[in-house]
């Protein structure tokens, strides 16, 4: 007969599992590398051109030294080759194929180098976290750039009381352009900040970028959330300060694409959503007219001019050499190598030789001509389409239809937005963190379709729910 007992038939208790060491460090040397490709202009204006390409140099061998075991242990029937992002691997090639008649070889080829290091980087990241580790490992190296642009600041109106120069230099007799200048110390003049990356403009996107993974960190029940209002705080602050047009812009437009992919998670029917995607269309429309016939009064409330502050003419000469090669460009080189004499002097702007186009279409068109063009749209249409499609739908591999949605699903969507719009007055997307979060998140999306899902995923430690 069956006797009553005080000892308890259930499994014995165990500790929750933990993330190996090696896991650990792999972790802390992409923040480490995502920050320097973050802050590049800050590791160049401490250690020089010599010490910046050391510092990336050591940590893409680094990386390399990483990726091949993991590569190798997962054998490479297993690693996605055919889930690779072929239109923006393509660009690549093409870019590489350009030395045969570029007009700066050398700048073709050292930029090059810079573009495929970049790339391999993203891919190793992409193949090696989930999106959980990729959103904190983001959130991770935008905290060192805000922390250390605050105190960089702090420093230099609080001890220093004077401009900082890159490398530390002193101030000559002669009154320099306030655009050399590293941080101008106007924390407590309210002038803009330029915080460690040394421009204003940089400083405010990074915020924004920071202000959309904090935020959506928060929203997926990261943990120490108290700590991340604390960093949404002073991103919003720093972004305020920053007084950056196209980041305002930026972060606007990437404000309504989060609004309307939220909307869209709320249709449950096809009709509803070819409603709202025609609402969508029509607000669209309506804005960019607006937009468009307002033009001046917007730009004197961001507080730029009708050229928007030299734009135009930069655009203008561009376009003056671009149309002599229409088809294959003149050679790949982004950013401009500002020493090459195809670059040095040609377009000058507060004395300082300009090293990009200041729009990422005309860009290319410079580099790689019209068929450049069509290869960098098809990477940002692809890249696009499939982060909308993974925010709006519903995660579904099987029968079950009623999973949550993640928060971090928005992600893509948000940032791919936000960098189309930056695009317009800078080429920073087609060049070192814009390319990095390009190649990054789209790879991740072919080969994770669903937060939880593919290669690098597992059950994040850091998320206590799922829903947004």
């Amino acid at each position: 007969m069956a006797q009553h007992s005080r000892l308890s038939t259930a499994p014995p208790p165990t500790a929750p599992a933990r993330e190996s060491t090696g896991h650990l460090l792999l972790r802390a040397h992409i923040v480490l590398l995502v920050f320097c490709v973050f802050a590049h202009t800050a590791v160049f204006n401490l250690l020089g051109v010599d010490g910046a390409a050391v510092v990336l140099g050591v940590l893409l061998l680094g990386t390399l030294g990483l990726a091949v075991p993991r590569i190798a242990l997962a054998r490479p029937a297993r690693f996605p080759w055919r889930r690779m992002p072929w239109a923006a691997l393509g660009y690549l090639v093409f870019a590489l194929l350009s030395v045969l008649w570029s007009g700066w070889p050398w700048a073709t080829l050292l930029t090059w180098t810079l573009q495929a290091s970049i790339t391999v980087v993203a891919l190793f990241i992409a193949f090696t976290l989930s999106w959980h580790e990729i959103a904190r490992a983001l959130s991770s190296a935008l905290k060192w750039v805000i922390g250390l642009s605050l105190l960089l600041e702090l420093w230099v109106a609080l001890v220093l009381r004077h401009p900082l120069l890159p490398f530390f230099s002193d101030l000559p007799a002669g009154k320099p352009d306030p655009h050399w200048y590293w941080v101008r110390g106007d924390l407590f003049d309210g002038g803009r900040l330029q915080g460690i990356v040394g421009n204003s403009n940089t400083l405010g996107i990074l915020c924004a970028f920071a202000l959309v993974v904090f935020g959506l960190l928060y929203a997926q029940g990261a943990r120490r959330r108290p700590a991340l209002l604390v960093w949404l705080v002073l991103a919003a602050f720093l972004f305020l300060r920053a007084g950056s047009a196209t980041a305002f812009a930026s972060l606007g437009v990437g404000a309504l694409v989060l609004g309307a992919a939220l909307l869209m998670r709320r249709t449950r029917t096809p009709g509803g959503r070819s409603r709202m995607y025609a609402l969508f269309a029509g607000l669209a429309v309506a804005g960019g007219a607006a937009a468009w016939f307002a033009r001046d009064a917007l730009f004197g409330a961001l507080g730029k001019s009708s050229d928007l502050t030299g734009r135009v003419e930069i655009w203008r000469k561009v376009w003056e050499r671009a149309v002599h090669r229409p088809v294959f460009g003149n050679g790949f080189s982004s950013p401009w190598v500002p020493w090459d004499p195809a670059f040095h002097d040609w377009i000058i702007d507060h004395r300082i030789t300009v090293f990009m186009a200041h729009n990422m279409w005309l860009d290319v068109f410079l580099q790689l001509g019209a068929l450049g063009v069509v290869l960098i749209a098809v990477v940002f249409f692809a890249f696009a389409w499939r982060a909308w499609f993974f925010a709006i739908d519903r995660p579904r591999w099987d029968l079950v239809k009623d999973r949550p949605y993640a928060a971090l699903s928005l992600l893509p969507t948000v940032l791919v937005a936000m960098l189309l719009v930056l695009g317009l007055a800078e080429s920073t997307p087609i060049m070192l963190w814009g390319w990095l979060l390009v190649i990054l998140l789209s790879f991740k999306l072919k080969i994770s379709p669903f937060v939880g899902s593919g290669p690098g995923e597992g059950a994040p430690p850091q998320s206590r729910r799922q829903t947004a």
